[in-house]
């Protein structure tokens, strides 16, 4: 069983799926935009091209003829993913998955239109004015995110009136590939947010990892801790609507499914159909498998007879501060790994501008989560760039 897997975006979470996938003895050919990037340094070989080019796009598959494809980012020509998966390679989870998730537009309106899951009231916006209009719908406060976008760019909150015009030129900004389209969605009054990484497979029941709490600045992860502790209905709701979505969409893979969770129950808020930000805590040995682990048995076929809750974890977010062309020193390592529950992941990205994610640290033992937290922050915290 060796199958050749063309990995379109070569980032961090890329950088372990080529690990992952290499240790079940695979090829893996990494795609980015930039020479260097962190998946390229383990893969087997490499490409840069701009992948809303759907002529370069065409030319990698055929030069490389993959038997499968792994998206790893939303900057993608993802239309040209039904006539790949016509041709007989494997689009991962599916060609109707990667186009649906990769806009925010067609994932929402299937699972609240399609399979009525419970979300926050929507709009879409196309100009400053629609954008004005969808906030008298949603009313104030509001979110306001770029139909597709990564990591949080050009999400923001809207307070007042005043703050509209500022939100749309900066969700313009933000926006990745060619759509220039807004959600905007009524404000949620949340206790807290979860990810509830979803594993869907070739043979085998929809599995489901212990919930993932974490929290945001910027609309990007800064920590995030497994188990996250909740209510057990809160968190069968959640699982049935992660359950249902997955299905319509269909294939095998492992799924970051976002809920915010209230006093009434879950409510369904995104998707990804891929290994997710805040599921690197399961770096931390939380869990039997890591999500990366998990999706590569997935994408394979290969079984996952249970996931198993090993000892409570957390991440903590280590960015750089500054713009730099060169790869940065790391200082504080020395002193992180004085503690026998602590790991340090760094992704090897070669230049840094302000709030990039660079690196991660983890914690993991028997404590209270909480406190695994604190202790996952302050090893991040130690960590310099130079």
């Amino acid at each position: 069983m060796k199958f050749k897997i063309l990995l379109l975006g070569a980032g961090e979470l890329g950088k372990e799926f080529v690990i992952a996938a290499q240790r079940y003895g695979q090829t893996i050919i990494a795609v980015d935009s930039y020479p260097g990037a962190p998946a390229m340094q383990v893969a087997d070989a490499f490409e840069v091209i701009n992948m809303l080019d759907g002529a370069a796009l065409d030319r990698v598959v055929a030069k490389h003829q993959p038997n499968i494809i792994v998206p790893e980012i939303e900057a993608i020509r993802t239309e040209q993913f039904y006539q790949y998966e016509a041709q007989g390679i494997q689009v991962v989870p599916s060609a109707k998955a990667a186009n649906y998730t990769m806009n925010r537009k067609a994932i929402r309106d299937l699972a609240a239109k399609d399979l009525g899951v419970r979300t926050a009231p929507y709009q879409y916006a196309t100009s400053l004015e629609e954008l004005k209009a969808g906030v008298a719908f949603c009313g104030l406060p509001c979110v306001v995110k770029p139909l597709m976008s990564s990591s949080g760019k050009g999400q923001s909150v809207i307070k007042t009136e005043a703050d509209i015009e500022r939100a749309w030129q900066y969700a313009m900004d933000g926006s990745r590939g060619d759509l220039k389209e807004v959600i905007v969605e009524g404000f949620i009054n949340f206790d807290y947010e979860i990810t509830l990484l979803t594993v869907t497979q070739k043979d085998g029941p929809t599995l489901f990892c212990p919930p993932i709490g974490h929290r945001q600045e910027r609309g990007d992860y800064q920590e995030s801790w497994q188990p996250m502790p909740m209510n057990a209905q809160h968190l069968a709701e959640a699982q049935e609507m992660a359950a249902k979505v997955t299905a319509a969409l269909g294939g095998a893979g492992i799924w970051g499914v976002e809920f915010f969770i209230t006093q009434e129950g879950a409510y369904f808020s995104e998707l990804s159909p891929r290994p997710h930000d805040t599921g690197m805590v399961t770096l931390a040995g939380s869990q039997n498998l890591n999500e990366f682990e998990l999706h590569a048995r997935a994408v394979l076929g290969l079984p996952i007879p249970q996931i198993e809750l090993k000892q409570n974890a957390a991440s903590a977010v280590v960015l750089a501060d500054t713009e730099s062309e060169d790869a940065p020193h790391f200082s504080g390592l020395d002193i992180v790994l004085q503690d026998p529950k602590a790991e340090v992941r760094i992704f090897g990205k070669p230049n840094t501008r302000p709030y990039r994610r660079m690196a991660v640290a983890l914690a993991f033992g028997q404590e209270p989560v909480e406190v695994i937290t604190e202790r996952a922050k302050a090893h991040a915290a130690q960590i310099k760039l130079s």
